[in-house]
């Protein structure tokens, strides 16, 4: 059995184009969709894909109407071939039953990983640079050190409680020791001696 599968972008869109090009291919059934494609989930795709059975073939009028991104058509494609369902592309004139057609997605598959590679490698040379600069990878601290700086003078004044100075900051008091913590080991680390003026409060 042959399903077709159509989408717009929008409501004001009217997909017959792709039902006119989807017949014509000889889609018995089709499947009509007016979601973005930037939406996770779109429930006559999902029917359409519960749908197909071992020997069905699914049609789209163009590739960028069934998936997100490559990654996302590839994933679908390699489930369709799986399940013994086959996949036509008519405007790239992609045919998966064919042995050309296995080729090209085959082809892409590589290409999906090479992306997915060099995104790894982007990110963990940027990870290596940060940290050569002396930066961590990781969210941003909730108190800049200078924050941590005026919090510790504050707290010199002994009628000032650390409660008083994490409402301050508007952090809470476990954050505020944690940070207090890590400038002081951030100055033990640099041969600084840590300043105990803080200490004992509550």
């Amino acid at each position: 059995m042959v399903i077709g599968y159509a989408r717009v972008s929008t409501n004001d869109q009217s997909p017959e184009l792709q039902v006119d090009a989807l017949e014509k291919a000889g889609a018995e059934q089709i499947f009509q969709e007016k979601f973005t494609g930037t939406l996770k989930d779109r429930p006559e795709l999902s029917q359409c894909l519960r749908m197909l059975r071992q020997g069905d073939v699914l049609v789209v009028w163009k590739l960028d109407r069934l998936a997100r991104s490559l990654k996302d058509l590839v994933e679908i494609v390699q489930d369709l071939h799986e399940r013994g369902v086959g996949f036509k592309s008519l405007t790239e004139s992609i045919d998966t039953t064919s042995s050309g057609g296995r080729l090209v997605f085959h082809i892409f598959g590589a290409l999906a990983e090479f992306e997915h590679d060099l995104i790894r490698e982007r990110t963990m040379a940027g990870l290596q640079a940060a940290r050569a600069r002396g930066r961590k990878g990781g969210r941003k601290p909730a108190m800049s050190d200078t924050d941590v700086r005026k919090a510790a003078a504050m707290l010199s004044d002994p009628n000032i409680t650390k409660k008083e100075v994490a409402k301050h900051f508007s952090v809470s008091r476990t954050t505020l020791n944690a940070s207090l913590t890590r400038i002081a080991q951030s100055k033990l680390d640099n041969g600084q001696p840590p300043s105990n003026k803080a200490s004992g409060k509550t």
